[in-house]
């Protein structure tokens, strides 16, 4: 029974787009919104919220592949800049009890340096400018 439902699901899917990128990301927001709405008891916003679920349904759905490649590209580029931009700040959030950061005053590298307290004295791997630095916790 289950096999026969498997089959006939993925003869409907044929020549479909379906899940990407856009859609994996849409689906968190969507609940968020719809947290959101439940307490804040916005009118128009429920008519927000079904537009958008109908607008990721109609994306997975979609025969037109080459049109819901491009918006996922788009929607890639765009999560690439901001994930770069993140990236480095959720990397000294997780070390700030191993490492603290310094920026080199010579060619204004950041430098990734050991928690150790006190003034140590330090080199720039780019550019070999030797410095002094002041850790403090």
């Amino acid at each position: 029974m289950l096999d026969k439902m498997k089959v006939k699901l993925m003869d409907f899917m044929q020549g479909r787009y379906g899940a990407d990128h856009l859609y994996l990301a849409s689906v968190p927001v969507y609940f968020i919104l719809a947290i959101v709405q439940i307490f804040a008891d916005i009118p128009f916003m429920s008519v927000l919220l079904m537009a958008f679920f109908v607008w990721m349904f109609y994306r997975v759905f979609s025969k037109n592949i080459e049109a819901r490649r491009a918006e996922n590209a788009k929607f890639l580029a765009f999560y690439g800049r901001v994930k770069k931009r993140v990236n480095p700040v959720w990397q000294r959030v997780r070390d700030v009890r191993k490492y603290r950061y310094r920026k080199c005053p010579e060619c204004g590298i950041t430098l990734r340096l050991p928690m150790k307290r006190g003034t140590h004295t330090t080199n720039c791997p780019k550019c070999k400018h030797r410095f002094e630095v002041k850790i403090r916790v």
